[in-house]
């Protein structure tokens, strides 16, 4: 197994980090304004901001921050309250003292307002960062990695460039040892049937068909799927040719199990994350953008996700880094600064499929080690959290550890 680096964040239950970020985690919407000041004299210091909108309380939103505010790339948590929602804010502050971090919790209706709630929460960021500076530092190797995968602003050119070449770098990452993470249920319709052959074993494969239908009866009862009218400008023509390209991101490799937001793979190889929310329709489309996604691949472990975009999107995340795979040279051309990896040279002659994916997954392991991503230069560290519900995954999803 290749060494990564020799000065990965070690956390105290064991996993390694590839950054060291400071969070700053709003409760509720009437305390992201208060969290937003906090966070942004340090926006570039590696201090992000994420939070919870809602009111009233959720197992699922409770689960992804507990799994965002413990995951390896974080170092230190500070929770903004107003006070009075709904959000179990000391079982979540609770569990981040209990992972190590340094983490400490602001109520406003208790600190004095807005004012004197933000000058407290800039000290104590102070003082924080000032702790981490002392992190255990130790070696990381490239089979401790957890890869996830989206695309976003898919055209005509997604499925047969960036996406594949994505799907070759998730097969050598496998091969390294990594866990690779792909997802979206919902644009897997029409493949279900070749995915389930590639599952370890055929209960697996039966729990795969059993997701995507899932997602079926879900856009089915909603009157839309997950066709946007970008996709049709972008020379998409069907729900089936989105799936195909979205498909491909996968690679080749065998598939380990099924896991669901919050869950982190025990062992290395392929999973898929289900999306879609258990049970009766209830809280509209599964992920608002893809941002919401990428959370997801996150509380799943996710040191890095592989973005691939062919119109260009621009969004990169909080937590962990972005790399933009553009499938459009025309698109790359254009949006540059954005952009990590041209796939789209596929097009023109100028690379092969082989060669690209050679160039995203080197690429990974630099980022891994401490390089930089476009949307992490240009200071991009968008998030999304909304309400969900999902039942526990059984031992068939995770052949490995039944």
């Amino acid at each position: 197994m290749s060494m990564l680096r020799d000065d990965a964040f070690l956390r105290v239950d064991g996993r390694k980090g590839i950054r060291n970020t400071v969070a700053v985690v709003y409760l509720v919407e009437c305390a992201h304004h208060v969290a937003r000041e906090i966070q942004l004299p340090f926006r570039e210091a590696d201090v992000h901001l994420i939070g919870f909108g809602g009111c009233y309380p959720n197992e699922y939103s409770f689960r992804m921050l507990k799994a965002l505010c413990t995951h390896p790339n974080v170092g230190a948590v500070l929770l903004v309250s107003l006070g009075c929602e709904g959000f179990n804010r000391r079982g979540l502050l609770q569990a981040i003292r209990d992972s190590g971090r340094p983490a400490d919790t602001l109520v406003i209706q208790e600190t004095g307002g807005t004012r004197s709630t933000i000058e407290a929460g800039r000290r104590w960021v102070e003082n924080t960062r000032r702790q981490l500076a002392a992190t255990p530092r130790g070696p990381m190797e490239a089979g401790e990695l957890i890869v996830g995968t989206i695309c976003g602003g898919s055209d005509g050119t997604s499925g047969i460039t960036a996406n594949p070449g994505i799907g070759r770098a998730f097969d050598r990452l496998v091969a390294d040892g990594a866990t690779c993470i792909f997802e979206e249920t919902g644009e897997l319709i029409g493949c279900e049937q070749i995915m389930a052959s590639r599952a370890v074993t055929p209960e697996l494969g039966q729990v795969l068909l059993d997701s995507v239908a899932k997602a079926a009866r879900y856009y089915t009862v909603l009157g839309h799927g997950s066709f946007a009218p970008g996709n049709a400008d972008g020379g998409l023509t069907t729900q089936e040719e989105k799936s195909m390209g979205a498909y491909s991101k996968s690679g080749s490799s065998p598939i380990s199990g099924l896991i669901k937001p919050g869950d982190v793979p025990r062992a290395g190889g392929l999973y898929l994350l289900d999306v879609v929310p258990d049970g009766d329709v209830r809280f509209g489309f599964p992920n608002i953008n893809d941002n919401a996604e990428i959370a997801e691949l996150i509380a799943c472990g996710s040191h890095v996700t592989l973005f691939s975009t062919g119109r260009g999107s621009v969004v990169g995340s909080a937590i962990s880094p972005v790399i933009k795979v553009c499938a459009n040279p025309e698109t790359y051309r254009n949006l540059r600064d954005d952009m990590d990896v041209d796939a789209g040279r596929i097009l023109e002659g100028r690379g092969t499929l082989d060669e690209v994916g050679d160039d995203i997954h080197r690429l990974t392991l630099r980022v891994a080690a401490g390089e930089r991503t476009a949307s992490e230069a240009l200071g991009h560290q968008e998030f999304v959290l909304g309400y969900k519900r999902f039942e526990p995954i059984g031992p068939v999803c995770h052949p490995a550890y039944a």
